[in-house]
């Protein structure tokens, strides 16, 4: 991704976004906002960046809050989904663009999915990587949803949440910040099972320093770029986005969704990853299509991170649904 593209933009709520942006070729082609989630950038939509562009579309890729180039506030507050969303649809308004596609992965399918529920006149449509269509989190309790899915899916899912959103998180994560990459990042992501998904074991693994093997698409060059960048600050405020699902704030947040329009009219696209073994694919799918009745759901033999694992198929898979959705 070119340096020269990106600019630091200052929303109204005084944050700034280190943003990459290039305008659509021509009138008829649509910007897409790609929403990164956790510990990503923007550079994580490397290739889907270089694809779209080609095919004449817009690119808005931001550093979400907290990570990268971007502002890293210590308070919770500013990382209230709805505060977010407001910055996202600030930073359109700013690089005036007029059609708008939001593309979310992980972290980013909560906020691509706030997106559609407070300004869903701003966007032709929506997709979600990985993490599907969150119709609504209000009530939303950590303790109880990982009861629910050790009893339903007989994994707890997200017990790693807890560690994450624990003040001294930081600390621990920060001295192993290699761990923590070859974990997010590894080729086998049977890993997941046992180091995400059960309550305290992130942290084990993670003090015990573990090394687990990588991805082939973190390559020795890319590696290097990303602890490089992890130790310019650390991932403490990164860890602020755990702290807001764990503390309450997003299902406070959440009770300003309008609970009569939950279901979404517009196109829909979900890649679902078959071996991502924390957003499941099946349950996460069927959320998708009992909300969302434009939906077009694929399927993705791969792990969390389709859009780095697979870019060919899911590139020409995302073209051929936008072609279709909002026009060529």
């Amino acid at each position: 991704m070119d340096a020269r593209s990106y600019k630091d933009i200052r929303t109204k709520s005084g944050n700034t976004y280190h943003t990459f942006v290039v305008p659509p070729k021509d009138a008829s082609k649509a910007t897409l906002l790609l929403v990164h989630g956790f510990p990503s950038t923007a550079h994580d939509w490397r290739n889907q960046v270089a694809f779209f562009l080609k095919a004449g579309y817009g690119i808005v890729a931001p550093d979400l809050l907290g990570h990268g180039g971007s502002s890293k506030p210590p308070g919770l507050q500013s990382y209230a989904p709805s505060k977010l969303c407001a910055d996202l649809v600030d930073i359109l308004d700013q690089v005036k663009a007029v059609r708008a596609v939001a593309i979310g992965h992980d972290w980013g399918s909560i906020v691509t999915s706030r997106l559609a529920s407070y300004y869903p006149q701003r966007f032709a449509a929506f997709a979600f990587l990985a993490g599907g269509y969150y119709p609504l989190l209000a009530g939303f309790d950590v303790a109880a949803a990982l009861a629910f899915n050790k009893q339903n899916f007989q994994s707890e899912l997200f017990g790693y949440w807890v560690f994450l959103a624990e003040d001294g998180a930081k600390n621990v994560v920060d001295a192993h910040l290699e761990s923590m990459l070859s974990i997010w990042y590894t080729s086998d992501p049977t890993l997941w099972k046992t180091v995400l998904s059960p309550t305290g074991a992130l942290k084990a693994w993670l003090q015990a320093d573990k090394k687990a093997p990588l991805a082939s698409f973190i390559t020795p060059e890319e590696k290097t770029r990303m602890l490089n960048e992890w130790r310019k600050t650390g991932l403490g405020t990164a860890l602020n986005w755990y702290k807001v699902m764990a503390s309450g704030l997003m299902s406070k947040d959440d009770e300003a969704v309008n609970k009569e329009k939950l279901s979404l009219a517009h196109p829909v696209y979900f890649a679902a990853c078959k071996r991502d073994y924390v957003c499941l694919a099946e349950p996460s799918a069927k959320i998708v299509q009992n909300f969302c009745p434009k939906a077009t759901v694929e399927m993705f033999d791969t792990g969390h991170w389709v859009q780095l694992e697979a870019p060919d198929k899911l590139n020409k898979s995302l073209l051929a649904w936008l072609e279709k959705a909002v026009g060529k």
